[in-house]
Parts: C-alpha cells; sequence; structure tokens
C-alpha cells in the first residue's frame, strides 16, 4: 500500500461501481413519466418491470456498498476539480477525503449496511482507490474545468432530459464531457453502450451551449478512458434511442403493462420477491445450479418454500 493510502487509514480491495451521477425521472400526478435522465432510461431498457418497481411504485431500494463508494470518490473529486489547478494534488485528495468522509459514514444509506470495523476500513479504501485512480489517467493540475456536476434539464429530440454531468472541459479542439467511473471498465464490445451515457450528456450541454461538444469520454479511474468523437451519426443514434425508450415508457404508463426481462441479474434485483417472472428464472436457476449462494434472491427462495 502507498503511503497516501496508509496516511488515510483506507484497506485494500479493487474499485467498486459508481452511480450514475444524474438526476431521476419526475412523475406527473396521473403516473405519466415528465423527465428522462440516462439511469431511469438505462434501467427501463434492462428492465421495464424493474422500472416500474423503482420509478412509479416507488418501492425502497437504497444504494448499496458499491453505489456508496462511487458517491464518496464522485464528490472529493468534484471538490478536488473546483480547486485552483496547482492545488489539485493527491496530498489536496487527501484532506478532502478527510473533510468528506463524516457526509458519507453519517449517511443513513451507508449506516444501514452496519459495515464491521475491518468491513468499513476496506470501504474507504476503494473510495480512495478510486479517486487516486484519476492520476493514472490524466493530471488533473492541467486540466481547464468549465464546471463540475452541471445540471442539465434540456429537450432532447422531444424528449424532456435531465441529469448532472461530473465535469465539462475545455479542449485546445473545443469542449469535451467527462463522466467518472469507479467500477470496472467494459469489454470493448460493451463501451459503445456505456458511452451512449456522455453521448446524451454531450447532446444536452450542446443545446445549452449552442454548440455540441467534440468529444465525449468516461474514465474508468484507475484504469483507462473510453473516449468517442462526438458526430451527427453517434449523437442521433444516441438520441433515437432516448426517443425510443421515452415512447416506449409513456406507452407502458398509458396501459399499465410493464413487461419483464428475465435472466441472471434476476438473482440480484432488489425486486424480485414483487415479480413472479423474476421469481420464477431464480428458481429455476438456482435448480440448475447457476445462482451464485450469496445471492438476495435466494433469500426469497427460502421464504417461499
Amino acid at each position: 500500500m502507498d503511503d497516501t493510502a496508509s496516511d488515510l487509514d483506507f484497506g485494500e480491495d479493487p474499485l467498486a461501481d459508481a452511480p450514475p451521477a444524474d438526476i431521476d425521472i419526475d412523475l406527473r400526478v396521473d403516473s405519466g413519466v415528465r423527465h428522462l435522465s440516462p439511469s431511469s432510461a438505462g434501467m427501463y431498457e434492462q428492465c421495464a418491470r424493474k422500472w416500474k418497481h423503482r420509478y412509479l411504485d416507488r418501492l425502497p431500494d437504497p444504494p448499496g456498498e458499491a453505489a456508496l463508494v462511487g458517491t464518496f470518490a464522485h464528490r472529493v473529486l468534484e471538490l478536488l476539480l473546483q480547486d485552483a489547478p496547482d492545488r489539485r494534488t493527491l496530498d489536496r485528495a487527501k484532506e478532502l477525503a478527510r473533510e468528506a468522509w463524516p457526509e458519507t459514514e453519517t449517511d443513513p444509506d451507508y449506516q444501514v449496511l452496519e459495515l464491521s470495523d475491518t468491513d468499513a476500513r476496506r470501504f474507504r479504501w476503494k473510495g480512495w482507490s478510486a479517486i487516486e485512480g484519476l492520476w493514472r489517467l490524466e493530471n488533473p493540475a492541467v486540466v481547464d474545468v468549465a464546471a463540475t456536476e452541471q445540471k442539465v434539464d434540456v429537450e432532447l429530440n422531444g424528449v424532456p432530459f435531465r441529469g448532472i454531468v461530473d465535469r465539462v472541459d475545455n479542449e485546445p479542439d473545443g469542449v469535451v464531457i467527462t463522466d467518472y467511473k469507479s467500477g470496472r471498465a467494459p469489454r470493448p464490445r460493451y463501451q459503445k453502450g456505456r458511452l451512449t451515457q456522455v453521448l446524451l450528456y454531450a447532446g444536452a450541454v450542446g443545446e445549452l451551449n449552442g454548440a455540441p461538444p467534440t468529444r465525449a469520454r468516461l474514465l474508468y479511474l484507475g484504469q483507462r478512458v473510453i473516449e468517442t468523437a462526438v458526430t451527427p451519426d453517434n449523437l442521433g443514434e444516441a438520441l433515437e434511442g432516448l426517443k425510443t425508450t421515452w415512447t416506449n415508457i409513456e406507452s407502458d404508463c398509458a396501459s399499465q403493462t410493464f413487461a419483464p426481462t428475465t435472466g441472471p441479474l434476476c438473482a440480484w434485483c432488489p425486486f424480485v420477491a414483487q415479480c413472479p417472472e423474476g421469481m420464477a428464472e431464480v428458481s429455476n436457476r438456482y435448480n440448475a445450479g447457476q445462482v451464485r449462494l450469496d445471492a438476495p434472491a435466494v433469500a426469497h427462495l427460502a421464504d417461499a418454500s
């Protein structure tokens, strides 16, 4: 372990997944959708039933450890990049991590985890690993930051869109949209899908600025940068996908039919107990020895037996 991590009393472990840093949908009184964000759109595309339980039924879904680690890392990096360029050092990041930690430690979502001292130390190390990982990708002291945590609330391709952009940078070739990720970087075949989020942010910032950014990128902290030029083709494809999702959501809201998409992820869905199709999928996979015993849905199988 390096001296910085040691000083912070952070343990050891790889990075954890961060939550998408954007605003979720608002709902009309008649349960229609008023706004869409990358996270809510992504959940709908993953499973319409899960989306219903999360955004319409508002069933409790407190963020897990990975999401809270990501929130902590995002907060520290936000504060760091708001500092003067010559203050964006590892030592300064360490100070900010110490200052930001009580906010996480007193968060009810963190407290409900009931982590042991050992697990809490590992949690802090995961957060620090993500923060420190920024220096493996870039020198933050030379980044020309135009904005951090920029809220966007615009109409994209006929869709009311809301979100929060981690960072907007000025580069010699134009404006660049930057989004932090503390989870594992995707394999090449999944990279295009992951870039959709930052392309939508690029479209939103373009609406506000009057011209689209030149590039959009994902910083998988401590690992690598996944980047794309913002072109009429890829931006148009992202916007068409958003429009399709919006249309499908409104159709489902009108008909009150939200078809589930079953598969391996059902075993980890927080709403599986409310989904007969999901429970059947988990049961079949469990009987076939295809479900990890630590998957949350296994407990529901025991309750149902």
